[in-house]
């Protein structure tokens, strides 16, 4: 990478566990800004990231469903810590998918966070990120976008949206010296998707962690965690659709 490390490393979504995790991998002599929701409640956070050697850690409030807000937020971001160096889109929910099927405000909520909220500030950063010449963006799909199954094409659908627009999104910045990298997980063991059962390929946050810090600092445009899931995610392009409508989670 250039110079992308030179301004603050903000995570947007300063609570979830992949995000803290790659902030933790960013921290050495970086100022972190962490936003989220209760922003006053994350003192475990903050300590981590400053025993993991960051130069400074502060907090933001950040409700990534106030789609309004996010213009002004970057604006008050880029005057109080300057231009930022890396952007983490760490935000998200799974829902559920049988209220969803249900309760239709219940699937937009869940496309609204997923999709919109995301395409909203992605949007924001990379006009604010062209201005200044520099930076990265770090925008988490999911090997859930790449065909949207039965038992969750609420999520799936809006991770295949969020997949599409970033891919068109990072060859639009070509050349403008803002870099995204698009990172495709298979399903993460954590809060998220606690008492789930684990998919063959699952991985956990510390590892997609490592391998987003990685890609970053190699210059990646896109990674799969694990490796093998991209040989995976050919396969289920090619499953016949009377086998793939029976495919559990």
């Amino acid at each position: 990478m250039s110079d992308t490390g030179a301004g603050p490393v903000v995570i947007f979504g300063g609570r979830s566990e992949i995000g803290v995790e790659l902030a933790r991998r960013l921290a050495p002599g970086a100022t972190v800004v962490l936003a989220a929701r209760r922003a006053d409640q994350l003192e475990e956070q903050v300590s981590a990231l400053r025993g993991a050697g960051a130069n400074a850690v502060h907090t933001v409030e950040f409700d990534a469903d106030d789609v309004a807000a996010h213009g002004p937020l970057l604006e008050r971001l880029v005057a109080e810590y300057g231009p930022i160096g890396t952007a983490v889109l760490a935000f998200g929910i799974l829902g559920d998918q049988t209220h969803a099927e249900a309760d239709a405000a219940h699937a937009v909520a869940v496309v609204h966070t997923d999709y919109v909220a995301q395409v909203s500030l992605l949007t924001h950063l990379a006009a604010a990120m062209r201005t200044a010449g520099r930076g990265a963006v770090v925008v988490f799909s999911s090997i859930a976008g790449v065909r949207a199954r039965r038992a969750n094409y609420v999520y799936g659908s809006a991770k295949a949206g969020l997949d599409a627009f970033a891919s068109g999104l990072a060859d639009a910045l070509h050349g403008s010296g803002v870099h995204l990298l698009l990172v495709r997980p298979e399903f993460v063991i954590g809060r998220m998707t606690e008492g789930m059962d684990p998919a063959p390929l699952s991985t956990t946050p510390a590892k997609v962690a490592d391998a987003t810090a990685r890609a970053l600092r190699n210059g990646r445009r896109e990674v799969w965690v694990p490796a093998p899931l991209r040989l995976l995610a050919f396969a289920f392009r090619m499953t016949p659709r009377a086998v793939w409508r029976r495919m559990p989670r």
